[in-house]
């Protein structure tokens, strides 16, 4: 009897053995239980801890998505309301330097129009001197002449056509 009890208890994998399959699952009952109340709980709670962690990195980036899109709708306002001032400015500085240009030709047109009659003025001044010399050469040479006809001793006809004649001459030179 021996023999076969030794058959019984070596028997193969595949052969069913009534008291390992009630010790097998009394076990394993055992270490589940012992698993939910020591590590079930600490691992749920840590599952769901990482999960709130992640949900939250989640909303984070969002609020971040959304708060770098405003920001940069904000910079685009500003860029066009910067364009758009500096757009002023430039049409500003042309019309005023178009302003200043137009007073600068004004400005050397009144003084070239300045320079132009001062001028007309002096070349009249200096045309009424010269026929004051001029008269007064002309009047140093009818003296001469006279001289000289007092000097020749012409008769007193004679001396008369002469200086009638040089006052003519002067009258029609004057003229």
């Amino acid at each position: 009897m021996l023999t076969s009890g030794i058959i019984l208890l070596s028997g193969g994998l595949l052969s069913p053995n009534p008291g390992l399959i009630f010790w097998t699952a009394v076990t394993f009952v055992l270490v589940l239980l012992i698993l939910k109340k020591l590590a079930w709980g600490p691992i749920i709670t840590a599952l769901e801890e990482r999960e709130k962690g992640i949900q939250s990195a989640i909303d984070r980036a969002h609020n971040a998505k959304d708060e770098a899109e405003s920001i940069l709708r904000k910079n685009r306002e500003t860029l066009a309301k910067a364009d758009a001032e500096a757009e002023r400015i430039i049409r500003e500085g042309k019309e005023y330097g178009e302003k200043l240009r137009s007073e600068m030709t004004e400005k050397a047109h009144e003084e070239a129009k300045k320079m132009i009659t001062s001028a007309k003025e002096e070349i009249e001044q200096e045309k009424l001197r010269a026929l004051d010399v001029l008269r007064n050469e002309v009047a140093d040479l009818a003296v001469m002449g006279a001289e000289k006809i007092i000097k020749s001793s012409l008769d007193a006809d004679m001396q008369k056509k002469i200086v009638d004649s040089m006052i003519q001459d002067l009258s029609s030179k004057r003229n």
